[in-house]
């Protein structure tokens, strides 16, 4: 399961929570002045994919024209001859985070400019409904509907296909297979949505619902993922008059066949390739198959290229024809650990097939990171997603839980992923000095040193140890040639840099509790102190531990509020800080983290992601975000705090160069000074704040990490959930 799929229901309350505000007794406000919004550029700092690529869909009518819709990340058109990604709903703001995964993609073959999305990430209650996006300029804009039903973009099935579909008949018809509340119709090109009458299935229970839609020729078929893999379930539905449905006759049945995972239809056999898996994926198949139906005498035929057995266990995954050759198919197997995942292609509409993993030759020299820390890369996993160019029979791209690839020729294969950045990122720095203005931690792919921001970091993830996914990383301000890192690693989970960042070292030991919950960690301004916090995923909160020798031996610090984030003094390498958010209490220590003691209390509390920043060059000059409750400063080490007037949110704050002639370096912040939640800039200690921000540049939920380059006046870096490192700068 990858980290980002952890929800995320904790941190993302909407703009109403500003009427909860909380004050604390005593504090000081200042005034708040509004200013004009500065002109901005903002672009992706380039890794290259980094997360699943649940669908892609080649235009039938158009040449070199694609889409590719991702988990958590949005959806993206493909521009051939530039090769490049061009993202297309980077517009959703902080309010609509929940529309950043997209459940499904639809085109018109009669009306080449129409687009339309299915989005919502999370199909649970504490999520909002999902929503449709129409657009008739192939995603340059929209128009929305929202719905009344629930998606599940980043849930369990999500690599199935699209359940989506502009009917073959009417293109003002749409038809939308959901999760839980069957299958609704649209006649007026999705501005308005019913239930489908006539549609057999009954409600589902298990959150699969409709797991694809497909026209055969005038026919709509429909998958259906709540059946049991009995002899009498049914799990494919279709409709020859876009009312009357029924139950597809001698359809395949069993554990192999529980799931319908994909189809495609080759108009020239006209024939119907199904894949199946014994469970919805991208996790936990074992089992599966792939079938052909003759859909004018009814015939199947089982065309599974290899069955799973033994300890070579997975399920059937993506299923692409050949608009150019009758009876060419690419298929797909998923979550086949063992063997390692590959694609089967036939020329013989299923009767042999060749394995595509035999033949490849791969470069990633411009994705580094998909090399794992090995030598070479494998072919893929979470392999869901797979199309073939409906005018180049050779052209083959398949999306995995990290990338896309492609190849012309069916041999060499590259990662097709220049524009698609869909990186979870929890941590940013920009060093002083040195090479790279950035490191980054994120989930899924740990630790990256950028020494450019316009290309994949050329190391790749840091290794030794290699890190699937960070828990923190820090380094001595004091010392910046020294870095600490933690996270989930191959070779323990603590590793620290005496070079900035470029090579790295496993710590020589660590605490036990690092094996099932590493958490942040915190160095002194001189590296000599190490303090390191563990929590468990599953939110349970441990004892932190010091180290004063780089790792070698480590003591447990009872005193430091158990799970809390530890705080360097950038200026005095013997004061830690640490923010108490069970309580509302700031800690202090004054013994290189020996013993911490409390100091101001009666602080907003209650959420584990309020965040305690120290501004640089300065002891004791202390920043506390705390969401919907505001922004508080002290300048005492934490003995008191005052609240910032006119900052009503503030989940994420950092520091930058200072602005021409001022002595104090420049905010940055993910709040709200205005009306809405964005992304803003003070010069002069938050007594005034620009938005530098624009309703086109707002991608989703922004609140984890923020940070300005020491060393560029303006710049600015800013973590999201889904749409990797976005940097922004004056221009």
């Amino acid at each position: 399961m990858r980290a980002s799929e952890i929800s995320r229901r904790a941190v993302l309350a909407g703009t109403a929570a500003a009427a909860a505000l909380a004050t604390v007794p005593g504090v000081t406000t200042t005034a708040h002045a509004a200013a004009a919004t500065p002109s901005y550029r903002w672009r992706n700092a380039t890794i290259g994919g980094t997360g699943f690529v649940t669908g892609v869909l080649f235009h039938p009518s158009v040449r070199g024209l694609a889409y590719a819709r991702t988990d958590i990340g949005g959806a993206y058109r493909w521009d051939d001859r530039t090769a490049h990604w061009t993202p297309l709903t980077d517009q959703l703001g902080w309010d609509d985070w929940n529309l950043l995964g997209v459940e499904a993609l639809a085109v018109d073959p009669a009306h080449p400019d129409r687009l339309y999305l299915a989005v919502g990430t999370y199909a649970q209650s504490w999520a909002g409904n999902g929503a449709i996006l129409r657009s008739e300029d192939r995603g340059a804009t929209w128009t929305r509907t929202d719905l009344a039903v629930k998606l599940g973009g980043n849930e369990d099935g999500r690599g199935t296909g699209e359940r989506l579909l502009v009917d073959p008949r009417d293109s003002d018809t749409l038809w939308l297979g959901t999760r839980h509340d069957g299958l609704l119709k649209s006649a007026d090109r999705g501005a308005t949505w019913t239930a489908a009458s006539g549609f057999p299935a009954a409600v589902s229970a298990t959150g699969q619902g409709v797991t694809f839609l497909v026209a055969v020729g005038r026919a709509v078929y429909a998958g259906w993922g709540d059946g049991d893999g009995s002899a009498t379930a049914v799990n494919l539905y279709r409709t020859t008059d876009g009312t009357t449905w029924e139950a597809v006759p001698g359809q395949p049945t069993g554990t192999s066949a529980k799931v319908p995972i994909r189809a495609a239809y080759d108009g020239h056999a006209r024939e119907l390739y199904v894949t199946y898996a014994d469970a919805p994926g991208p996790n936990g198949q074992s089992a599966g198959s792939v079938h052909r139906l003759a859909p004018a005498t009814g015939r199947w035929t089982d065309v599974t290229p290899v069955q799973p057995g033994g300890s070579d266990t997975f399920g059937y995954g993506g299923v692409a024809v050949d608009a150019r050759r009758a009876g060419t198919v690419v298929v797909s197997t998923n979550n086949r650990w063992a063997a390692v995942d590959t694609l089967y292609r036939t020329t013989d509409g299923g009767l042999t097939w060749t394995s595509l993993k035999d033949s490849a030759v791969f470069d990633v020299s411009e994705t580094p990171f998909l090399k794992w820390g090995a030598d070479e890369p494998k072919f893929g996993w979470w392999i869901q997603a797979v199309a073939v160019d409906p005018y180049d029979s050779k052209h083959v791209v398949y999306g995995t839980g990290a990338t896309l690839y492609g190849t012309r020729d069916l041999t060499h294969w590259a990662p097709r992923i220049r524009g698609l950045e869909e990186t979870s990122v929890i941590q940013l720095i920009s060093p002083p000095v040195g090479e790279a203005h950035l490191i980054s931690a994120s989930r899924d792919i740990g630790v990256m040193y950028h020494e450019r921001l316009t290309a994949s970091p050329s190391r790749g993830m840091a290794t030794n140890p290699v890190f699937g996914s960070a828990t923190g990383i820090a380094q001595a301000a004091g010392r910046p040639a020294y870095v600490v890192r933690t996270g989930w690693g191959d070779n323990g989970n603590g590793a620290y840099s005496g070079d900035g960042g470029r090579t790295w070292a496993p710590f020589a030991a660590q605490p036990s509790l690092a094996h099932d919950a590493p958490g942040p960690i915190a160095t002194s301004a001189d590296g000599g102190t190490l303090l390191w916090s563990f929590v468990h995923w599953d939110g349970t909160k441990y004892a932190a531990h010091r180290s004063a020798d780089n790792g070698a031996t480590w003591s447990e610090v009872s005193s430091f509020p158990k799970g809390a984030t530890p705080v360097a003094d950038p200026a005095d390498p013997t004061l830690f800080y640490a923010y108490d958010t069970d309580t509302g209490t700031l800690y202090a220590s004054t013994d290189s983290g020996l013993s911490f003691t409390a100091r101001a209390d009666g602080l907003p509390a209650g959420d584990s992601q309020f965040q305690l920043v120290a501004a640089p060059g300065r002891s004791g000059d202390l920043w506390l975000s705390v969401k919907w409750n505001g922004l508080y400063r002290s300048v005492d080490g934490g003995a008191s705090f005052s609240k910032v007037a006119g900052c009503w949110a503030s989940y994420t704050l950092g520091f930058g160069r200072p602005a021409p002639g001022a002595d104090y370096p420049a905010i940055y912040q993910v709040g709200s000074t205005e009306t809405i939640t964005a992304v803003y800039r003070s010069d002069d200690e938050a007594k005034t704040w620009v938005r530098i921000n624009d309703d086109r540049h707002q991608w989703g939920w922004t609140g984890q990490c923020i940070t300005g380059d020491p060393r560029v006046y303006g710049r600015v870096y800013l973590a999201t959930n889904g749409r990797g490192i976005q940097y922004g700068e004056r221009i």
